[in-house]
């Protein structure tokens, strides 16, 4: 696969191993890549701009208040036109940085205003990397999406051996390599996901209405981490407080019926994700005039049931996506009653979640499920960020998808 016209973002820190990231230009330079640069203050202690400008042949980036480029706003700009920023080496220092969001300089500046995918690529002495503050640090970083290639093993500049040496070159090459593979490799098929999530909403009058909890948070970022692969992305989405990207495509809708009617709409798709928390039942009768609280009138609510999507999904012989994947909110027997679901909506994955815990799931930023699939194999993910989270299932989902055995990386 060639990696002719990808863009690359390399950010340049500080330390001994910034002379790899000369060798790195080399090799990307030789594929055809566009890469612009950013010198950090501190990786101009160990190369020169001019080394860089003579392999990348453009000038680094250096300061952010930079006169001769005034009239472009070099942070914004940078990171929309990467496809990828490389953060080589990755220190210690600039890990604390991005850890509590601090945007002092052009690197982390660029950084912290990218949509795009970050990979951090540490090196560092092995006390500092095995320290606390750095474990902690690189959890968070994780929770943020940040990706990291290493640190590996091996002997250092400073004499001593163990983890903290930088990933080399090569493999940073061909990490970029296998990234772009996979992600040129599902945008070429053209496969196209939906996924719904959010509550709905069945009015029994203008005021009151039948719903169940969700905040829709976990099913968005399954959208985004699957979008972000290069699968094309329709969000279908009930009421809910989050502010929609405009890199996906979202339909928003409020009650079940409304809902079913844009998935099959958006049929025939190749994925399905039923993250949505559908009301099960709904009135029978809307009634015009707000219904008084008199007791007498309580019979006079009349529920059905609603239509069944992950159902139709998992049994439509005609239009059934390759992959469907549900979701089961339990608060007890949570794999028993999730294994139970998968089989009877005719699911190829369910995420299960205990829905019981205060600490994740509902109105919160945090999750914790097991992926199970068909033949009843558990992927237990331990508490993390949603967004985190969702990057696991996404990876699982286009695996299922793939069936000529090639995983995402």
């Amino acid at each position: 696969m060639s990696l002719k016209n990808k863009k690359i973002l390399l950010i340049i820190g500080g330390g001994i191993s910034a002379y790899k990231s000369l060798d790195l230009i080399r090799l990307l330079k030789k594929s055809d890549v566009e890469i612009k640069t950013i010198l950090t203050k501190s990786g101009k202690e160990f190369i020169t701009p001019l080394s860089i400008t003579s392999l990348a042949n453009s000038k680094p980036y250096e300061d952010i208040f930079d006169i001769k480029n005034e009239s472009k706003i070099d942070h914004i700009s940078l990171s929309r036109w990467a496809d990828v920023i490389l953060v080589v080496p990755t220190t210690a220092n600039v890990m604390s940085k991005l850890s509590v969001g601090r945007a002092e300089d052009m690197a982390t500046t660029v950084i912290l205003a990218s949509n795009k995918e970050v990979v951090l690529v540490p090196a560092m002495n092995v006390r500092m990397w095995l320290h606390k503050a750095t474990q902690k640090n690189y959890k968070t970083l994780l929770d943020f999406g940040y990706k990291f290639l290493g640190p590996d093993k091996g002997e250092m500049a400073c004499g001593e051996y163990g983890e903290g040496k930088m990933s080399s070159p090569r493999q940073i090459f061909s990490y970029l390599k296998n990234y772009f593979e996979n992600k040129d490799l599902l945008k070429k098929r053209g496969i196209r996901a939906l996924v719904t999530t959010g509550p709905t909403r069945e009015y029994i009058d203008p005021v009151r209405y039948v719903s169940n909890k969700s905040s829709g948070k976990q099913g968005y970022e399954i959208a985004l981490a699957l979008s972000r692969l290069g699968v094309n992305t329709t969000v279908v989405a009930g009421p809910t407080e989050i502010n929609f990207s405009s890199d996906i495509k979202v339909l928003k809708v409020t009650s079940a019926e409304e809902m079913m009617s844009k998935v099959k709409a958006l049929l025939p798709i190749d994925i399905a994700v039923c993250a949505a928390a559908i009301s099960d039942f709904r009135p029978i009768y809307f009634k015009e005039n707000k219904l008084k609280k008199e007791i007498d009138n309580l019979s006079e609510l009349k529920l059905k049931k609603n239509p069944d999507i992950l159902e139709y999904l998992g049994k439509n012989n005609k239009f059934r996506p390759k992959v469907v994947v549900g979701f089961s909110a339990e608060t007890e027997d949570l794999i028993k009653n999730s294994i139970t679901k998968l089989k009877n909506k005719y699911c190829d994955l369910i995420i299960a979640n205990d829905v019981s815990k205060k600490d994740s799931g509902f109105d919160v930023d945090y999750n914790k499920v097991s992926i199970i699939n068909k033949k009843g194999e558990i992927d237990s993910v331990p508490k993390n960020k949603k967004s985190f989270i969702a990057t696991i299932i996404a990876k699982k989902i286009i695996d299922a998808f793939l069936v000529d055995g090639k995983n995402i990386n």
